[in-house]
């Protein structure tokens, strides 16, 4: 059975937050907005989450809990892992290696340009940039269907299932 994996970009931050470090950036007022829009969103799509991992960096754990909590997925079931914080696509493949083979539907939420070298790799050549050049904006979730193992993805294993951005949910 094909998995699923759902790319999450952690919603719009706040630049000017006062925060001491870009670890501790909050969600600005737009991202606490989004973040559960993209929950309701994902909520119509039907999907049970069988794992979820996240960044633990402020904002990306803003969006998860924000998003886990319209999904009715508890908190104690996320997964936070460092190596999302500024990973690129091979730390992200070593996450994605890590989750449970029974998992058939995982969420995986953290930050650009990391999220988008994975989603790219994953697509191979049948990637498309939107017109505006970004692929994951803020709050934006890619939908993919993998094959059946975590381990060891391929560049170009997976088929885009959808891409929904906040700004298209009416």
């Amino acid at each position: 059975m094909p998995r699923r994996l759902l790319i999450l970009r952690h919603a719009k931050s706040s630049w000017d937050s006062g925060a001491p470090t870009d670890f501790e950036r909050p969600l600005a007022k737009r991202g606490k907005r989004d973040a559960p829009r993209m929950g309701h969103w994902l909520k119509q799509q039907h999907l049970k989450l069988d794992h979820v991992v996240s960044s633990p960096a402020e904002r990306a754990k803003q969006t998860t809990l924000e998003v886990c909590k319209v999904l009715g997925v508890k908190k104690k079931r996320i997964n936070w892992d460092d190596r999302i914080y500024d990973g690129y696509t091979q730390q992200l493949l070593k996450v994605l290696a890590d989750v449970p083979s029974k998992a058939e539907t995982v969420m995986l939420v953290g930050h650009n340009p990391g999220l988008e070298d994975l989603l790219t790799y994953l697509w191979g050549e049948n990637t498309v940039i939107p017109p505006d050049g970004k692929l994951l904006p803020t709050a934006a979730v890619a939908q993919v269907e993998l094959p059946e193992q975590w381990k060891d993805l391929q560049r170009g294993v997976a088929r885009l299932v959808t891409l929904m951005r906040p700004k298209d949910i009416l």
